[in-house]
């Protein structure tokens, strides 16, 4: 095959998001070829026509391949007139494939730049959010509870953790304490806004029959106190002190589930005007 020559060839790249892709397609597109020599020059985040005249200035019509990845409609409409206008070799990486995904979905595109970035950036939030409730679940270190974007406090199996995790899911950051009356709370607790903190509570028969079965899982006796009615109150009402004296808002979780639960919170948080990532 004969070498075609390649030290003047210039390949410049334009997206409107970072242009990775674009790149690696343009790369592998090459690589069918036997070039020798090419520079790949990437222009990140195009998305006003004034950009797309200072790119140009670097493009010579003889050396030049323009390959793009646009979405804004009259962004893409100038480049196109102009490389035609400066006989200029330009490549849309795009439109064939939102043509025919237009004409399956039967919809036209948003049309909205960087929708792959922001989609990465709601992706890298979530698991922010999980790693968090992971970190500072059951008071594991009470550092989290200042960092948290709600802390949610209650005596064992008031669905502290599923709720945790549950919101973590929705990209927010969520810390939580359990209520032991033979240990003090920690004292990063009083330190928290009252806005950003739940208190959990739940009905002290149903209660019963949630540690029965937490203690057949867990291979101990029945008449473990940890299952009694009178332990079970007393921990409700030592919580409820706690609770007051933080004066927070308080749900019961006893008939609800835990999407039910975590829709409460939120539009508590959201009538105290608390705002919690994009749910205000």
């Amino acid at each position: 095959m004969q070498d075609i020559p390649a030290e003047k060839t210039k390949i410049l790249i334009i997206s409107d998001s970072i242009g990775e892709t674009a790149e690696q397609v343009a790369k592998a597109a090459l690589s069918q070829f036997n070039l020798q020599e090419y520079d790949i020059r990437r222009h990140s985040f195009v998305s006003e026509i004034g950009q797309i005249d200072d790119i140009l200035e670097e493009a010579m019509a003889k050396d030049t391949i323009i390959m793009f990845t646009l979405v804004i409609e009259e962004v893409k409409k100038y480049l196109v007139a102009e490389t035609e206008k400066r006989n200029i070799l330009s490549i849309d990486l795009m439109s064939s494939i939102m043509d025919v995904l237009e004409k399956r979905f039967g919809t036209k595109p948003i049309g909205e730049a960087g929708m792959i970035r922001k989609l990465d950036e709601e992706y890298f939030r979530k698991i922010e959010a999980i790693e968090f409730a992971v970190k500072y679940d059951d008071g594991k270190d009470p550092r989290g509870l200042k960092k948290a974007d709600i802390v949610l406090i209650g005596i064992s199996r008031t669905s502290k953790t599923p709720l945790s995790m549950y919101l973590a899911h929705r990209n927010i950051k969520v810390a939580n304490v359990p209520l032991v009356p033979e240990v003090k709370p920690p004292k990063e607790l009083y330190e928290v806004s009252s806005q950003k903190i739940i208190g959990l509570t739940t009905d002290p028969y149903k209660l019963i029959e949630i540690r029965k079965e937490r203690i057949k899982a867990l291979g101990l006796k029945d008449g473990a106190n940890y299952a009694s009615i009178q332990r079970i109150i007393e921990e409700l009402e030592y919580a409820d002190e706690i609770m007051r004296k933080l004066s927070c808002p308080v749900i019961d979780v006893s008939a609800r589930a835990v999407e039910e639960s975590a829709s409460i919170i939120l539009e508590i948080c959201r009538e105290i005007g608390y705002n919690v990532g994009k749910l205000k």
